[in-house]
């Protein structure tokens, strides 16, 4: 049970992120349950952070609205009084890791397709992130030990079961747009709106399919329809990401992934081969792009003092569930990371896993699905296996298990390759990881 602190506060962790700060606070702004609330603004980027709070301070003395708004580069000064807390950290300068996280390892011959959650540039994502949202968890759990804890920082899995490791009582949800942003691509193979439908979906972040799909009218099951539409419509859309190895997957496995090749592809060894390839570079190269573009023209915008206009509600799911949460709403969010405790009873119990939730008074409350689809845990089961590895070897800063965790991964083919990226990857990223891996 959420015993809710006597505070209304609500903190966001990485506040100088524009795009997730304006947003985050947007959401905020229109919710009439928080209405008297505090904000409060915290990022270590004091120039990022002041624009944030600028555009937002204006947004809420020019409509004139019932809630305060305050900025802090002092973690633990923004923790005091938390009833609830969003994160959204990443470490900078975030695309050149990233570069190099899927550049080295393909320098050794690892045919891996993305490199963000999972396989080689995975782990060293995890390495630079993991430590410090750490550092922030043992603060909450000092100062204001009530509050949730909300993140939205990836690789998410592995965030979330170190959260649980380290911090067994802390109340936390990870949360995740993919399933969502799928959703209007289920639409469009079945012709008929979500609405219609009741879906149940799960598995891993990034790594989670439709496990069942119903017509609500007819009570009927829409899996034929789905394969039998879906290959067609995968394979030739043209798509920001690609969907030809999900289209492959579709039609070898019988369950549809909710997310794209780049997601899906990470955890798979032979993903490579069956994958949209261009499709997945041309997504991360254009990404970044947008999001540069993007966060100039927010600046200039909040500089030359139209900072209000930005500040309006996105479709992440954050502010929803606090909501839920406070009002008691007893409804049923689609997709959250949470603890697996049986949700899936095939699947390691403390696995962080994507899955549908209750949401009251009460918390995330975890529906239980039985056993997870055999074909499909068995891949799950060898993630979980390589997050044991990895998250040993960052609590105990040892090189040899996060050598090992490597060794485990499907996407790296041998001890010599393994050993090559390591190294090259820790002189490069030396400086943007927090624990001692000499």
């Amino acid at each position: 049970m959420i015993i809710l602190a006597n505070y209304n506060k609500i903190v966001l962790i990485g506040a100088g992120s524009l795009q997730f700060g304006l947003g985050c606070v947007g959401n905020i702004l229109k919710s009439d349950i928080l209405k008297g609330y505090t904000i409060t603004l915290h990022d270590i980027n004091p120039e990022n952070l002041e624009l944030t709070y600028n555009a937002c301070k204006s947004a809420i003395s020019e409509k004139n609205l019932n809630f305060k708004i305050e900025q802090t580069i002092d973690r633990k000064e923004a923790l005091k009084n938390a009833s609830f807390i969003v994160n959204s950290i990443e470490i900078h300068p975030r695309f050149k890791l990233l570069d190099y996280d899927y550049r080295i390892p393909q320098q050794f011959g690892c045919m891996q397709i993305s490199g963000e959650n999972a396989g080689p540039g995975g782990l060293f994502h995890s390495l630079r992130v993991i430590p410090p949202i750490l550092d922030i968890c043992k603060d909450v759990n000092k100062i204001c030990p009530k509050a949730v804890f909300i993140n939205f920082s990836n690789p998410m899995n592995r965030i979330c079961l170190a959260i649980y490791r380290r911090f067994p009582n802390l109340k936390f949800v990870g949360l995740c747009h993919e399933y969502y942003h799928f959703i209007p691509l289920l639409e469009k193979i079945l012709s008929t709106k979500e609405t219609d439908l009741e879906i149940i979906a799960g598995g891993l972040n990034h790594f989670g399919v439709l496990l069942d799909v119903k017509y609500k009218e007819r009570n009927q099951d829409a899996y034929p329809d789905i394969r039998k539409n879906g290959l067609e419509f995968l394979y030739s859309v043209k798509s920001y990401d690609g969907f030809k190895f999900i289209a492959f997957f579709l039609e070898t496995y019988g369950y549809l992934p909710y997310t794209t090749d780049s997601h899906y592809g990470e955890y798979v060894h032979w993903s490579w081969r069956k994958a949209d390839i261009p499709a997945v570079r041309k997504f991360w190269s254009s990404y970044e792009k947008l999001l540069k573009r993007g966060q100039e023209k927010i600046k200039r915008k909040i500089k030359q003092g139209k900072g209000s206009s930005l500040v309006n509600p996105d479709n992440e799911r954050a502010i929803p569930i606090i909501e839920g949460i406070i009002s008691d709403a007893n409804y049923i969010e689609a997709s959250v990371n949470i603890p697996n405790n049986n949700i899936f009873s095939n699947l390691p119990k403390d696995l962080t896993v994507e899955a549908p939730a209750l949401i009251n008074k009460e918390g995330i409350n975890p529906i239980k699905l039985g056993d997870y689809p055999i074909e499909l845990a068995t891949l799950i089961k060898e993630q979980a296996a390589i997050q044991d590895l990895l998250l040993e070897g960052i609590f105990n800063q040892s090189k040899d298990l996060v050598f090992q965790a490597l060794l485990a991964d499907p996407v790296v083919d041998s001890p010599w390759q393994a050993r090559n990226i390591l190294e090259e990857l820790l002189r490069l990223e030396k400086n943007y990881i927090q624990i001692d891996l000499s």
